[in-house]
């Protein structure tokens, strides 16, 4: 007998199932139910793995590049404004205003944000068109700045500011406490026989602003320094061509510098304030002075170069570093003098002192602050033919 299946009921397990027509299905329910080959859900996965990446890149920080002088980029200030800002700062240090000027002029000034120019280059970017002005309604502490360091013309052009001033000091004599009983009391020690070997000058005109010094040409117009005649030059030159046999090395970072002092290659040296600092935290015998010809000194800004990309977060970081509180930290580090004068509130009293920030007049006085060079590559001219000599 044959039984007819009631309408609705469940076929038996193991019977046949009909096909299903999908003709007769909703599309939406049509097309899921049919089968898709694996390498299609494969393309599918790494697309959406795709745009998850793109998507994780587009939020990836900015950096801010620097092309800066030892100590303007350390971590122990800078981290702060990373995190402040969400981003990332990468430093390249220079050796010198020239080494710095040729990066720019040799295509490399979009490489980079901000640079720290010092007193002698800084009017020729100024006016070269390598940096771009500055709108000082953005940058708020300009205001409590020194108006002895904002009112000098060196970063002034057709009515426009293109640098913030950011730390000043000298070009000082260091010395090795344990081979000087006194501070030397003029630069002409470095050309005693009994030092053969035993100094160091720095890879830089201020070398031979230094020679100049010695020879009187900084008399009765400090600022000739800057000016030199080819006579004068050349009596420079063979100033410091007397001077080499008492060359251990010629150096050209701060941190070649201090490891010359530590290994006790020499005994004295030109250098900065910032060595005098490592020095001294590494309890090393170090001394610092200015002798009696007086010494020339810098004045160091910070510039947003014209080809930045990322001008914007270029101003936060100018604001940033010349505020009271940064300015102090930058004084830790480096021994430099702040160009805030706020900064001395968050300091004690021996720190005030150790910067001069008691009577900064009277040290203002014996620093000749670089100025334009109008033969800069006479100047090189010489002085590398200096290096150059055996």
């Amino acid at each position: 007998m044959i039984h007819r299946r009631r309408a609705g009921a469940r076929p038996s397990r193991g019977a046949a199932v009909p096909p299903i027509d999908s003709a007769r299905l909703p599309p939406a329910v049509a097309w899921a139910s049919r089968p898709r080959p694996i390498f299609l859900c494969a393309w599918l996965a790494l697309l959406l793995l795709a745009t998850l990446l793109l998507s994780a890149c587009s939020k990836k920080e900015p950096t801010l590049n620097l092309l800066v002088w030892e100590g303007y980029a350390d971590p122990s200030y800078v981290h702060d404004f990373e995190q402040q800002y969400h981003c990332k700062v990468s430093a390249s240090y220079m050796g010198s205003d020239d080494e710095l000027v040729a990066k720019l002029r040799g295509g490399s000034a979009s490489t980079y944000d901000v640079i720290s120019p010092s007193s002698d280059v800084a009017t020729m970017i100024a006016t070269s068109g390598l940096a771009a002005p500055l709108d000082l309604g953005r940058i708020p502490s300009y205001a409590q700045l020194s108006p002895q360091l904002t009112s000098m013309p060196l970063v002034r052009a057709n009515g426009n500011v293109y640098g913030v001033p950011f730390t000043w000091g000298p070009n000082p004599l260091l010395y090795d406490t344990t081979a000087f009983q006194q501070p030397p009391a003029s630069w002409g020690v470095f050309w005693d026989a009994k030092y053969r070997k035993r100094l160091s000058v720095w890879d830089d005109l201020s070398t031979v602003y230094m020679a100049a010094q010695v020879l009187g040409f900084d008399k009765p117009d400090t600022s000739h320094l800057y000016n030199l005649s080819d006579q004068e030059l050349d009596a420079v030159k063979a100033k410091l061509l007397a001077l080499k046999p008492n060359i251990r090395k010629i150096w050209s970072t701060g941190g070649e510098l201090t490891n010359l002092f530590q290994n006790h290659e020499i005994v004295a040296a030109m250098g900065w304030p910032l060595m005098t600092n490592q020095l001294r935290k590494l309890n090393f015998p170090i001394g610092e002075t200015i002798p009696r010809e007086n010494t020339t000194g810098w004045i160091d800004h910070l510039m947003i170069t014209s080809a930045s990309d990322n001008k914007d977060l270029a101003y936060k970081f100018l604001e940033f570093m010349i505020e009271a509180k940064t300015q102090k930290r930058v004084a830790d580090v480096t021994g430099y003098i702040p160009a805030n004068p706020q900064a001395a509130q968050f300091m004690s009293a021996a720190e005030k002192k150790s910067l001069h920030l008691d009577d900064v007049d009277a040290y203002q006085k014996r620093i000749y602050f670089w100025q334009n060079v109008p033969r800069r590559a006479k100047y090189n001219e010489i002085w590398n033919e200096v290096k150059a000599a055996q």
